[in-house]
């Protein structure tokens, strides 16, 4: 099972990129916004790195491979998918939206954004709330319009430091990602002060000694 490729940017298609790792090339399809970052931030043959969901199965039985760049993003997306009738390719193709925001709009049961996702309609949209709503407002973060008092602002630097601690807590030292956020979220509620990965590890650890 492949979790994770690291690699060059071969080629960029409609719905994915050409993914070279090794010395094996790797269709990988991309929700509309990550490919839309990674054309601005990337050209061939750079160098990147993307969590994979595989899939593979008796009605599917050619595999495919969708990328991700965090963990946060590929777990929404294994929740996202748990709604009946959203299989991986109508749900990679639906989240052209950050899922701070999809995430918003499940929990405010706000059916008309959600509505407005590519190939979800009405009634697609009151099923993803039906599945979903109170099960994924740890994806929230820093939504304008929300009162989240507990937690910090998400400043893009506080956003990476996050990203980059709770990677290194779940592939390195073998926490749960739903372990590493509650770490990471109690460690910014304790010290709003936090501005560098470092620091984030001490007040995690100071207050697991």
């Amino acid at each position: 099972m492949i979790g994770y490729l690291e690699g060059s940017i071969l080629h960029f298609e409609t719905d994915g990129i050409l993914l070279l790792a090794g010395h094996t090339g790797y269709e990988v399809f991309l929700n509309p916004q990550v490919l839309e970052r990674i054309r601005s931030q990337h050209s061939h043959n750079d160098i990147i790195a993307l969590y994979i969901y595989y899939h593979q199965t008796e009605r599917q039985p050619k595999p495919v491979l969708i990328g991700f760049q965090s963990l946060e993003d590929k777990a929404f997306f294994q929740e996202f998918i748990t709604v009946d009738a959203i299989g991986p390719m109508k749900a990679v193709k639906a989240m052209g939206k950050p899922i701070s925001d999809i995430a918003l709009a499940i929990e405010k049961k706000d059916t008309h954004f959600l509505a407005g996702l590519n190939g979800i309609g009405k009634r697609t949209a009151e099923k993803i709330i039906a599945t979903l709503n109170g099960k994924v407002e740890r994806f929230i973060s820093a939504v304008e319009g929300y009162d989240s008092a507990d937690t910090p602002p998400m400043t893009d630097d506080i956003r990476d430091i996050r990203q980059q601690v709770e990677d290194v807590l779940v592939e390195q030292l073998g926490h749960s990602l739903a372990s590493a956020k509650r770490m990471v979220k109690e460690a910014f509620e304790r010290n709003r002060a936090i501005s560098t990965p470092e620091e984030l590890f001490d007040e995690i650890y100071q207050e697991n000694r």
